[in-house]
């Protein structure tokens, strides 16, 4: 039997690092759970006011990082503190940064990808900013490609669990899309 419950939730999430250049050029980085791919090359961030959303409404271009089990103190660290307050917080968490190839923004070099974005709208509601951006291109270590792109057993990507406010990793493959139902054809 099923229990009524108060309120719902909705997890996983991934969980990005969204790495910016500040006012004066220097790299910060926050951690944002509630996004997704919203089509082919657009992906969609809702963010509350951080010095970070700051930086994209300002920039109007970002990376967005997978953060990994390898590195999720870090990823985690850079969530719960303020660049306004610890402006040298990637210092002090060990991630250091190199220029994007392709928009104003820093690519964090221990996250193994990163995906490249330009804002195409940013909708102020509910409260939130919510950055609706094209994806433009995506550098990915060589350690977590194959010959068919990323492999997220190499890979490592974590997922906020917002249920029990706990970060997981991604788990095994079940079924292949656009596959296993066929069984039903």
């Amino acid at each position: 039997m099923k229990k009524q419950l108060e309120k719902g939730f909705v997890t996983p999430l991934p969980v990005f690092i969204i790495a910016t250049y500040n006012e004066n050029g220097e790299p910060t980085a926050m951690n944002a759970a509630w996004g997704g791919q919203c089509s082919g090359d657009l992906i969609t961030i809702s963010l509350g006011a951080h010095p970070s959303t700051e930086n994209i409404k300002r920039n109007r271009e970002f990376t967005v990082s997978y953060a990994t089990k390898e590195f999720v103190e870090a990823c985690d660290y850079v969530g719960i503190v303020s660049a306004s307050k610890v402006p040298d917080k990637l210092e002090r968490c060990g991630l250091t940064v190199t220029k994007s190839g392709k928009v104003n923004a820093p690519v964090i070099d221990q996250l193994p990808v990163a995906i490249e974005c330009r804002v195409q709208d940013i909708i102020e509601e509910y409260g939130e900013t919510r950055v609706v951006a094209k994806i433009v291109g995506m550098v990915a270590d060589e350690s977590v490609l194959t010959d068919e792109g990323v492999d997220l057993d190499k890979l490592c990507p974590i997922m906020f669990d917002s249920s029990a406010k706990s970060y997981r990793v991604v788990g095994e493959t079940v079924g292949k899309a656009w596959g296993a139902g066929k069984k039903f054809l």
